[in-house]
């Protein structure tokens, strides 16, 4: 049953289609800018004007959603940039959303674009993260980004009980509809050296190990996700995918929401790197990987590679 390809399709277990894809974009103040990132080949800051053409580009590929980050221009130790309800990332949801309705727009949430620490909470005197206040500070981040129509919101900050925060409050405030797309088991990993250079996140001091989770545990992953399961979390994702193909395995076995995975940046940058140099086929180590995670029990894939897969997958 290999010996053509007709009969290879016939009997291919795992299927990666457009449906499972999202795409991560990048937004930045101003207009007109489209600012390549070095590590990052065929990525880009964008403005708001110009993240509306990108979207509008990615709708017409078939992919259904992006995933969008903002890098505000004002940081400072409150994040308040983040809080403003009229902030960048809540001006690139509602302008997609007009000019994309029917395109899923899912909004990042966390405070390491907007603080001029670049952690992803606050931080107390002496360098510790204050899980609780920022908690506090993220689910009112994430109410002001469901006000502005996104679709769903996904906090990737990972201090304890903010999924649970999140969902008290969007529930009060009759967003109860906006599902929360939890980053529960997100690794301290060294694949997010590119996104760091594309968010504007680097952390000014120390790392995130205090609140990211160690790359040698596996029981403390289920452990993270149940406990977001039970707080309201709608889809649960771990971050990144490819080193951590065995986690994506345990937790789809062990939940009944929907799993997703995220390529993350070293990843992507890794393949745009070999295959510029000739040492990879681009398209086939791209195919090969996504299905790889989808084949480890992904049901949706974050994914810098998605809208080339539109044209990938039909060829």
């Amino acid at each position: 049953m290999r010996q053509s390809e007709p009969w290879r399709r016939m009997v291919r277990e795992t299927r990666l289609t457009l449906d499972s894809l999202i795409y991560p974009m990048f937004v930045v103040p101003g207009r007109a800018v489209k600012h390549p990132i070095g590590s990052m080949p065929g990525i880009d800051q964008l403005s708001v004007d110009e993240a509306v053409k990108e979207a509008r580009a990615v709708a017409t590929t078939g992919v259904p959603a992006v995933l969008l980050f903002a890098a505000p221009a004002h940081k400072d130790a409150k994040a308040s940039s983040a809080l403003d309800p009229n902030g960048l990332a809540s001006q690139a949801i509602s302008a997609i959303k007009d000019a994309c309705p029917n395109l899923l727009v899912w909004a990042d949430v966390c405070l390491c674009g907007s603080t001029d620490h670049g952690h992803c909470g606050h931080v107390l005197p002496k360098g510790a993260i204050d899980n609780d206040s920022s908690v506090e500070t993220l689910a009112q981040v994430a109410l002001n980004y469901a006000r502005a129509g996104a679709d769903a919101v996904a906090p990737s900050d990972m201090m304890d009980g903010r999924i649970g925060a999140m969902r008290t409050l969007l529930d009060r405030e009759g967003l109860s509809t906006t599902p929360i797309v939890s980053y529960a088991a997100k690794y301290a990993s060294s694949f997010y050296g590119p996104f760091r250079e594309a968010a504007e996140s680097t952390p000014a001091f120390g790392d995130r190990r205090s609140y990211q989770m160690d790359p040698a545990n596996a029981r403390e992953a289920l452990r993270e996700v149940l406990l977001d399961v039970e707080e309201g979390a709608d889809l649960v994702m771990v971050k990144p995918a490819g080193p951590y193909l065995d986690i994506i395995r345990q937790v789809r076995d062990a939940v009944n929401l929907p799993v997703v995975a995220y390529q993350v940046s070293g990843e992507f940058s890794l393949i745009k790197a070999a295959a510029e140099r000739g040492w990879i086929d681009e398209r086939a180590a791209a195919l090969e990987t996504l299905t790889g995670i989808k084949r480890a029990g992904a049901d949706l894939i974050i994914t810098y590679f998605a809208p080339k897969m539109a044209q990938w997958l039909a060829g």
